[in-house]
């Protein structure tokens, strides 16, 4: 009897080890079961008309692909919004620089430009300025150029500025009032809409056709 009890005890303590990882592996898989859920990290969600960041007193620059400065925005404060990608800009003030050097600047009291620079609206004392050119071979010069409004959407890249709001254009000397405009610099044509008045002063360049 002993004997057999002694065999008994053997083989148990053959397939002790067994029973021990078995028992071990149901204690984990229980475990795991039975832990709470971990909450999952979620971003926080911002308002389609919300910012999601801001700047204060900040420049922001645009280069092309040779690296060349295509566009300057500078501003008192900007506010993102990310439903848009467009930037909100208080006392914004802006430039352009053309593939030939020529100079436009642009400021307001308030702004809003797309993710590039290349396309901003100007919202309260708006103006756009495109400096004088002078003469080069083959080009005859350009005088200065300036519009004024409450409202001017320009486009920086292809040298356009657009309004449905009463504008101001000073050519040179020459002065011109509308109640809208399009302006096309590469092509160096001029729209005018709605009650224009003009006044050309003797011996001025000639103006946008």
């Amino acid at each position: 009897m002993r004997r057999h009890m002694l065999q008994a005890v053997d083989r148990l303590s053959l397939y002790l080890p067994v029973l021990l990882m078995g028992l071990l592996a149901l204690g984990t898989w229980w475990l795991v079961r039975n832990a709470p859920t971990p909450l999952a990290a979620t971003a926080p969600k911002v308002a389609p008309d919300q910012p999601d960041y801001s700047m204060k007193v900040f420049a922001v620059k645009s280069f092309d692909a040779k690296g060349r400065l295509q566009s300057e925005v500078q501003g008192d404060t900007a506010r993102h919004f990310p439903a848009t990608d467009t930037l909100e800009i208080d006392k914004a003030r802006m430039r352009s620089i053309a593939l030939d050097g020529r100079l436009t600047f642009a400021t307001s009291d308030r702004a809003l430009s797309n993710a590039d620079g290349s396309e901003v609206q100007l919202f309260g004392n708006a103006i756009v300025t495109r400096e004088a050119i002078p003469a080069r071979q083959g080009a005859s010069a350009q005088p200065r150029l300036e519009f004024r409004g409450e409202f001017l959407h320009a486009f920086t890249q292809e040298e356009k500025v657009r309004s449905n709001q009463p504008v101001q254009l000073t050519r040179g000397s020459d002065r011109f009032t509308a109640d809208a405009m399009e302006y096309n610099n590469l092509d160096q044509v001029l729209q005018l809409s709605g009650r224009v008045r003009g006044m050309l002063m003797p011996g001025g360049t000639a103006a946008p056709k």
